[in-house]
This record gives C-alpha cells, structure tokens and sequence, in this order.
C-alpha cells in the first residue's frame, strides 16, 4: 500500500480487536476491570499507542478472567512476572494487570473508573489520575522517557488532580521531576 494505511487484520486492528474482546468478555462475565495504560489514555485524548493494550482487575478474579478471555478467542499466557497475565490475537498482546506499581489493584481504584465508548465498545476506563499516577510512578534510572508523557499530560490535564497527583508521587524523585517540568510549561493546574 502506498497510501501509508494499515492492510486490514494489521496489527493495529489486531490489537484493537484484542482490546475490545477482552472488554467484552471481562464485562460479560461481571468481572470488575478497567482499561489502563496508554488505551486508557487515548479513550481520554492522548495519542494512540501501539504496543499493547493494558486492563486492571483484582488478583482475586485472575483465574476466571483468563478463563472468560481465553474463551473469547485470545491466546492466555503465564509471563514470568507475577502481577499480570497475557493474552495475544494474532500476535497483538493485551496485558491483564492486578498489581499496579507493585500495589494490588482495588475496588477504589476500579470504582473511579469512568464508563466510555472506545473502539464502539463501552467500557470502565481508568480516572485519568490514576492513569498519569501510575504512568510517573514507574520512572526511575533505567526508564525515564518524559517525551511519551509530555503529550499524554497535556490530553489530560484538565481531567488530572494535580494535588492528589503530587501527593501520590511524592516520594519518587523522577515523577516530581516530571511535574515540575510541567508546571514550567504551564501543563499543570496551581495546586493548593
């Protein structure tokens, strides 16, 4: 093709296709999920990304979501972490987390999901706090890249609280780093 678009069943459509399945069949089921990650942060502005799709639920439910999503069509793998599982259509991965930075996730942190439309598909998406918190909590020496967070930042800003933020991060170096950047460039809301 030389019009630059994605051949139909690319891996772009793979992944989405993997995300909406997952969405589905996690929903279906009446396991409590939430779309995380750079998904979750597109479904609210930011650019889209390409590596993987991301969902939260509790630890308690990974057995019957591996079940539910392995039925709707998605390869299920043990990856030798031990806070998520994988699954894979046709090669495009989703990743089903139930620790978040090393936190287990919660029903709180699944109940301020918000409900949204994505890829036609209405789904519990992560509160956009909760996205940038977990985003900036993960920057340390060996992976600290502020040019992906710098557009996802400024999608959300309006959506972000920036003092539950700056508490939440308080004791990563890096993460109040990047928040500083932010309020230079004027990104961030004055915080009390």
């Amino acid at each position: 093709m030389t019009d630059g678009a994605e051949p139909e069943g690319g891996p772009r459509d793979d992944l989405q296709d993997g995300l909406r399945r997952t969405a589905v069949a996690l929903g279906r089921a009446g396991i409590p999920f939430a779309l995380v990650g750079g998904y979750a942060a597109w479904a609210r502005g930011a650019p889209e990304p390409s590596h993987d799709a991301d969902f939260a639920i509790a630890e308690a439910d990974v057995e019957r979501a591996k079940a539910v999503i392995a039925a709707a069509g998605l390869d299920v793998r043990e990856p030798a972490e031990d806070w998520l599982f994988k699954a894979y259509r046709r090669g495009a991965l989703v990743d089903v987390i139930f620790r978040m930075v090393g936190e287990p996730v919660t029903p709180e942190m699944l109940a301020r999901s918000d409900v949204i439309e994505v890829l036609a598909v209405r789904m519990p998406v992560m509160d956009a706090t909760d996205v940038l918190s977990a985003k900036l909590r993960v920057l340390g020496e060996h992976f600290c890249d502020y040019t992906r967070l710098l557009p996802i930042a400024r999608a959300l800003r309006e959506q972000v609280d920036w003092d539950r933020l700056a508490a939440e991060v308080r004791e990563h170096p890096y993460a109040r780093a990047f928040l500083f950047l932010l309020d230079e460039l004027g990104v961030a809301a004055p915080r009390s």
